[in-house]
């Protein structure tokens, strides 16, 4: 048993003050408001410091007191993590996101286990610096360059199972499902040279590869797999019913009308919206999330919404790529979720995600406060949207799962703590507890006392640089 005081925490209900936390076995036993750090403790030691917390830090009654405000665990629920090498990389020429993705093509070739173990390991600590307590990695890197499988067809998917638990965060797999090379007017295009890994060739196959994947995960706590269907564009009209059906009660998550272009082609090959050809599939479900959901007409925001489907927005790498800005409160008043992703990380940070989704909808609509502050924290937490359903709240049975804001840092002090999510950034985060186990104390990751001892930008950058070197 482990005991926390944090003079700030947000609750279900709403911002509580001098909340007195009880964690045992990876679960929040006690959530109290309004409570000193010794109420109902009789004497005695409680169980200590937790792993990761020096006996300093721990006061002499055995109540660990966090400063700050306390949130719960972030979800970042889209991620392709070897595209965090391009972080600076894409600006020299402009261009638009079919040039941008030759020189993400250019990095996916150069990726084999080792090197893909080290990079996600370094991504997956960045975010958990960020205070993302689990991630969606729709992944879709399976197979050598020229697309033969590894001995292991999942020595991939493997590296990412790795990857996350040694960063200390939980993993959903999402195995995704990418056959074709793009959709014109005229139908689905080849597999170019740099696609030929990503496919298993049919949905057969991988079908076969994502049961293994499934069944060599079984006793690994921390990773769920789920399934994904990379686009329409990948992925033929009678192809999509296969996958879904190939994946009963499985996460399902999807790239969804990203461009216009995705939208123009659907609409002028199969007179169907992506919306409208996932619905037909059976894909449309409160299992499936559409992710970026940019360009949708109204008949698809109704769509998705009355399949209790999720949106997962991805703000900074929409701008980035110049994608535009989806509907998201068109979505969240018709009654569809709402969450949240980093994508290529052109930066992690999951207060500018939430920032982003609310600040996106001022810029198009000259209003102020589109979305609540709760609604933006209920979107960076949504931890159901990649199969965590007792993840996201601090509450009593949940996951303990605790992120802590420095409240008197440049950017917030002086900040109410109920808008905190307003304010803060990732630099912000100073304590982030995942399942019970501290990951991140005073701004340090775990990884820093062991393999990074230069720190977590030194071991991004050991990771990223053989990229480059030679372009």
């Amino acid at each position: 048993m482990t005991i926390y005081h944090v003079p700030f925490a947000h609750l279900p209900d709403g911002l509580a003050r001098d909340v007195r936390l009880v964690e045992e076995d990876g679960r929040w036993v006690e959530v109290t408001a309004n409570a000193s750090p010794r109420d109902g403790l009789s004497g005695g030691s409680t169980g200590g410091a937790p792993s990761g917390v020096s006996s300093d830090d721990a006061s002499s009654d055995d109540v660990i007191r966090l400063d700050g405000v306390a949130l719960p665990g972030f979800a970042n629920c889209h991620s392709h993590a070897f595209h965090r090498a391009l972080r600076g990389r894409t600006h020299d020429d402009g261009g638009t996101f079919w040039t941008w993705r030759e020189r993400m093509y250019r990095v996916a070739a150069q990726l084999d286990p080792s090197t893909y173990l080290a990079l996600a390991r370094a991504v997956y600590a960045e975010m958990a610096l960020a205070g993302v307590t689990a991630v969606g990695e729709f992944h879709y890197v399976h197979h050598r360059p020229d697309g033969t499988p590894y001995d292991d067809p999942n020595a991939m998917g493997s590296a990412l199972r790795q990857a996350a638990r040694e960063a200390g965060i939980r993993l959903t797999l999402l195995d995704t499902c990418y056959l074709h090379g793009g959709l014109g007017t005229d139908g689905h295009a080849a597999m170019s040279a740099e696609q030929q890994r990503f496919s298993d060739d049919s949905v057969e196959a991988w079908a076969r590869r994502h049961a293994q994947l499934r069944d060599d995960a079984l006793s690994d706590e921390n990773t769920v797999v789920g399934a994904a269907i990379h686009s329409v564009r990948a992925v033929a009209r009678d192809e999509l019913a296969d996958v879904v059906a190939a994946t009963p009660g499985e996460i399902l998550h999807a790239h969804v009308s990203e461009q216009p272009a995705e939208n123009a082609a659907a609409l002028a090959h199969y007179q169907r919206t992506p919306v409208g050809l996932l619905h037909e599939s059976g894909a449309l479900s409160e299992r499936f999330s559409a992710v970026h959901a940019t360009h949708l007409s109204d008949d698809d925001v109704s769509t998705l919404a009355r399949a209790g489907a999720t949106a997962c927005f991805c703000p900074t790498t929409e701008r980035d790529l110049a994608d535009g800005i989806g509907p998201a409160v068109a979505l969240h008043d018709a009654g569809a979720r709402l969450s949240l992703g980093s994508d290529q990380h052109a930066v992690i940070d999951m207060f500018e995600e939430a920032r982003g989704l609310e600040m996106h909808e001022r810029l198009t609509s000259n209003e102020r406060g589109r979305l609540s502050p709760r609604d933006l924290l209920a979107a960076a937490t949504r931890h159901a949207g990649i199969g965590w359903p007792d993840a996201g709240e601090i509450v009593v049975g949940a996951r303990a799962d605790l992120v802590v804001v420095n409240a008197e840092s440049l950017r917030t002090a002086g900040c109410s703590p109920d808008q905190i999510l307003l304010a803060a950034i990732a630099q912000d985060v100073t304590d982030v507890i995942v399942d019970g186990r501290v990951v991140v104390r005073g701004g340090r990751h775990r990884l820093e006392e062991t393999l990074a001892p230069g720190g977590i930008g030194r071991l991004l950058h050991d990771a990223i640089d053989p990229f480059w070197r030679q372009t």
